[in-house]
Protein backbone atom coordinates (compact mmCIF):
# COMPACT_ATOMS: atom_id res chain seq x y z
CA UNK A 1 0.00 0.00 0.00
CA UNK A 2 2.66 2.08 0.72
CA UNK A 3 4.50 1.36 -2.62
CA UNK A 4 0.88 2.75 -3.96
CA UNK A 5 1.71 5.85 -2.00
CA UNK A 6 5.44 6.77 -3.33
CA UNK A 7 4.14 5.72 -7.01
CA UNK A 8 1.23 8.11 -7.06
CA UNK A 9 3.08 10.69 -4.82
CA UNK A 10 6.20 10.45 -7.47
CA UNK A 11 3.82 10.46 -10.81
CA UNK A 12 1.97 13.25 -9.24
CA UNK A 13 5.84 15.24 -8.79
CA UNK A 14 6.30 14.03 -12.55
CA UNK A 15 3.38 15.79 -13.64
CA UNK A 16 3.77 18.79 -11.32
CA UNK A 17 7.46 19.26 -12.78
CA UNK A 18 6.28 18.70 -15.96
CA UNK A 19 3.83 21.36 -15.31
CA UNK A 20 6.28 23.78 -13.81
CA UNK A 21 8.52 23.26 -17.32
CA UNK A 22 5.58 23.72 -19.63
CA UNK A 23 4.63 26.87 -17.72
CA UNK A 24 8.37 28.02 -17.74
CA UNK A 25 7.96 26.98 -21.58
CA UNK A 26 5.02 29.44 -21.90
CA UNK A 27 6.65 32.15 -20.31
CA UNK A 28 9.80 31.94 -22.14
CA UNK A 29 7.39 31.73 -25.45
CA UNK A 30 5.46 34.74 -24.36
CA UNK A 31 8.97 36.64 -23.48
CA UNK A 32 10.15 35.01 -26.92
CA UNK A 33 6.87 36.79 -28.48
CA UNK A 34 7.08 40.01 -27.18
CA UNK A 35 10.50 40.13 -28.50
CA UNK A 36 9.72 39.72 -32.11
CA UNK A 37 6.67 41.67 -31.95
CA UNK A 38 7.58 43.52 -34.34
CA UNK A 39 7.87 40.86 -37.03
CA UNK A 40 5.12 40.27 -39.40
CA UNK A 41 4.29 36.78 -38.48
CA UNK A 42 3.57 37.61 -34.63
CA UNK A 43 -0.01 36.32 -35.06
CA UNK A 44 1.35 33.44 -36.57
CA UNK A 45 3.44 32.40 -34.01
CA UNK A 46 1.07 33.48 -30.97
CA UNK A 47 -1.39 31.26 -32.77
CA UNK A 48 1.18 28.11 -32.44
CA UNK A 49 2.09 28.95 -28.98
CA UNK A 50 -1.36 29.32 -28.13
CA UNK A 51 -2.49 26.36 -29.84
CA UNK A 52 0.78 24.24 -28.46
CA UNK A 53 -0.14 25.88 -24.46
CA UNK A 54 -4.15 24.77 -25.18
CA UNK A 55 -3.35 21.41 -26.46
CA UNK A 56 -1.06 20.93 -23.58
CA UNK A 57 -3.37 22.06 -20.73
CA UNK A 58 -5.86 19.91 -22.54
CA UNK A 59 -2.98 17.10 -22.17
CA UNK A 60 -2.70 17.94 -18.13
CA UNK A 61 -6.56 18.11 -18.12
CA UNK A 62 -7.31 15.39 -19.19
CA UNK A 63 -4.68 13.52 -17.08
CA UNK A 64 -6.33 15.39 -13.52
CA UNK A 65 -9.39 13.36 -13.75
CA UNK A 66 -7.79 10.06 -14.04
CA UNK A 67 -5.02 11.66 -11.16
CA UNK A 68 -8.00 12.40 -8.90
CA UNK A 69 -9.64 9.52 -9.67
CA UNK A 70 -6.54 7.31 -8.72
CA UNK A 71 -6.42 9.88 -5.58
CA UNK A 72 -9.75 9.10 -3.96
CA UNK A 73 -8.96 5.11 -5.01
CA UNK A 74 -5.99 5.23 -2.64
CA UNK A 75 -7.68 7.38 -0.15
CA UNK A 76 -10.50 4.56 -0.65
CA UNK A 77 -7.66 1.61 -0.26
CA UNK A 78 -6.45 3.66 2.96
CA UNK A 79 -9.57 3.77 4.70
CA UNK A 80 -9.72 0.45 3.88
CA UNK A 81 -6.26 -0.77 5.27
CA UNK A 82 -7.01 1.31 8.50
CA UNK A 83 -10.22 -0.59 9.05
CA UNK A 84 -8.50 -3.39 8.29
CA UNK A 85 -5.78 -2.86 11.09
CA UNK A 86 -8.22 -1.39 13.41
CA UNK A 87 -10.22 -4.77 13.15
CA UNK A 88 -6.93 -7.09 13.45
CA UNK A 89 -5.91 -4.42 16.66
CA UNK A 90 -9.18 -5.53 18.12
CA UNK A 91 -9.14 -8.95 17.47
CA UNK A 92 -5.68 -9.47 18.31
CA UNK A 93 -6.62 -7.72 22.31
CA UNK A 94 -9.52 -10.10 22.37
CA UNK A 95 -7.45 -13.06 21.58
CA UNK A 96 -4.65 -11.81 24.08
CA UNK A 97 -7.45 -10.86 26.60
CA UNK A 98 -8.63 -14.49 25.92
CA UNK A 99 -5.51 -16.27 26.55
CA UNK A 100 -4.94 -14.42 29.86
CA UNK A 101 -8.20 -15.17 31.06
CA UNK A 102 -7.91 -19.55 30.01
CA UNK A 103 -4.26 -19.18 31.56
CA UNK A 104 -5.85 -17.75 34.91
CA UNK A 105 -8.57 -20.47 34.42
CA UNK A 106 -6.09 -23.40 33.84
CA UNK A 107 -3.87 -22.13 36.89
CA UNK A 108 -6.93 -22.05 38.96
CA UNK A 109 -8.12 -25.55 37.70
CA UNK A 110 -5.10 -26.69 38.68
CA UNK A 111 -4.89 -25.45 41.92
CA UNK A 112 -8.11 -26.82 42.71
CA UNK A 113 -6.56 -30.34 41.72
CA UNK A 114 -3.38 -29.61 43.79
CA UNK A 115 -6.05 -29.29 46.56
CA UNK A 116 -8.20 -32.15 45.53
CA UNK A 117 -4.96 -34.42 45.41
CA UNK A 118 -4.00 -33.44 48.99
CA UNK A 119 -7.64 -33.89 49.86
CA UNK A 120 -7.38 -37.76 48.64
CA UNK A 121 -3.92 -38.31 49.74
CA UNK A 122 -5.39 -36.85 53.42
CA UNK A 123 -8.69 -39.44 53.04
CA UNK A 124 -6.03 -42.36 52.13
CA UNK A 125 -3.58 -41.91 54.90
CA UNK A 126 -6.71 -41.75 57.39
CA UNK A 127 -8.41 -44.68 55.64
CA UNK A 128 -5.44 -46.64 56.11
CA UNK A 129 -5.01 -45.76 60.08
CA UNK A 130 -8.23 -46.84 60.15
CA UNK A 131 -8.37 -49.89 58.47
CA UNK A 132 -5.09 -50.67 60.80
CA UNK A 133 -7.56 -49.73 63.82
CA UNK A 134 -10.06 -52.10 62.43
CA UNK A 135 -7.51 -54.91 62.48
CA UNK A 136 -6.48 -54.21 65.89
CA UNK A 137 -9.76 -54.04 67.02
CA UNK A 138 -10.81 -57.51 65.06
CA UNK A 139 -8.18 -59.31 66.78
CA UNK A 140 -8.93 -58.40 70.20
CA UNK A 141 -12.66 -59.08 69.34
CA UNK A 142 -11.52 -62.23 68.06
CA UNK A 143 -9.23 -62.73 71.37
CA UNK A 144 -12.14 -62.50 73.72
CA UNK A 145 -14.21 -64.23 71.47
CA UNK A 146 -11.97 -66.75 71.97
CA UNK A 147 -11.78 -66.04 75.41
CA UNK A 148 -15.87 -66.28 75.91
CA UNK A 149 -16.02 -69.63 73.91
CA UNK A 150 -13.43 -71.13 76.43
CA UNK A 151 -14.71 -69.54 79.10
CA UNK A 152 -18.40 -70.98 78.10
CA UNK A 153 -17.07 -74.42 77.81
CA UNK A 154 -15.12 -74.17 80.96
CA UNK A 155 -18.50 -72.88 82.41
CA UNK A 156 -20.30 -75.64 80.62
CA UNK A 157 -17.53 -78.24 82.08
CA UNK A 158 -18.10 -76.90 85.90
CA UNK A 159 -21.67 -77.13 85.28
CA UNK A 160 -21.92 -80.38 84.31
CA UNK A 161 -19.47 -81.34 87.34
CA UNK A 162 -21.58 -79.38 89.56
CA UNK A 163 -24.49 -81.28 88.21
CA UNK A 164 -22.45 -84.67 88.90
CA UNK A 165 -21.22 -83.55 92.04
CA UNK A 166 -25.21 -82.56 92.94
CA UNK A 167 -25.97 -86.43 91.93
CA UNK A 168 -23.36 -87.69 93.71
CA UNK A 169 -24.44 -86.01 96.47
Amino acid sequence: MEVGFSEMRNELQSQDAVWRRLQLDCQQLHTELLKIRDYKDLKEIQMKHQSACVQLTEKLENKNPELLLWAQSQEHQREELNKIRNHLYREEQSHCSEQERMKTEISDLTEELHQKEITIATIMEKAGLLERQLKMELEIKDKLLAKQQLLDFQYKVIKSENTHLKEMV
